[in-house]
């Protein structure tokens, strides 16, 4: 498994996203939407200024996902918080010259022991398009349960997909170690 290390957007990650982005259309586009034909440096720049208020303002966390190098591989985060029931949706994506060396992998690890030591959310939960079978091999690997299939869970181009979801708990101690 290939070590990396996650860190909140900054600004000078707008390039690298972008960058990114653009060499990952065909691997996830199809999951992802906002990862389209014409994806631009404008939506990288509003992206990443958006997160880096999220992050501070607590209504979201996303990391970039970098090799210990530098590089930048990808990102994960946290969104759609739910803090009456303490749970969260666990995103990632991998850029595409990085897929299949654990990358998303090991994020997900580290996103999860990061969310269980810096907040009070007690579920994570990974929901992946049942034909979306590398997101389900990463939260499988990473050690999230499956806990069954959403019907119509997701609308990706216009279609409706059914969806695995996966949990991520505080007190299980199979998906908590980093």
């Amino acid at each position: 498994m290939s070590p990396v290390l996650i860190r909140p957007y900054e600004a000078t990650d707008i390039p690298l996203l972008f960058e990114a982005g653009r060499e990952s259309r065909s691997t996830i586009g199809p999951w992802l939407p906002w990862c389209h034909e014409n994806y631009s440096e404008g939506e990288a720049r509003a992206f990443v200024e958006a997160q880096i208020a999220a992050f501070a303002s607590g209504a979201e966390y996303t990391f970039a996902i970098t090799s210990p190098g530098g590089r930048f591989l990808g990102c994960c985060g946290l969104n759609l918080i739910d803090r009456t029931n303490r749970r969260a949706n666990l995103g990632y994506w991998v850029r595409a010259s990085e897929v299949s060396r654990g990358v998303a992998t090991s994020a997900v690890r580290l996103l999860g022991a990061w969310a269980f030591e810096n907040t009070p959310l007690g579920r994570l939960e990974i929901v992946a398009s049942t034909e979306n079978l590398g997101s389900q091999r990463v939260a499988e690997k990473a050690g999230a349960v499956r806990e069954g299939i959403a019907r119509s869970r997701l609308h990706l181009h216009g279609r409706a997909h059914d969806a695995i979801v996966y949990s991520i708990l505080r007190t299980d101690p199979r998906t908590v170690s980093a």
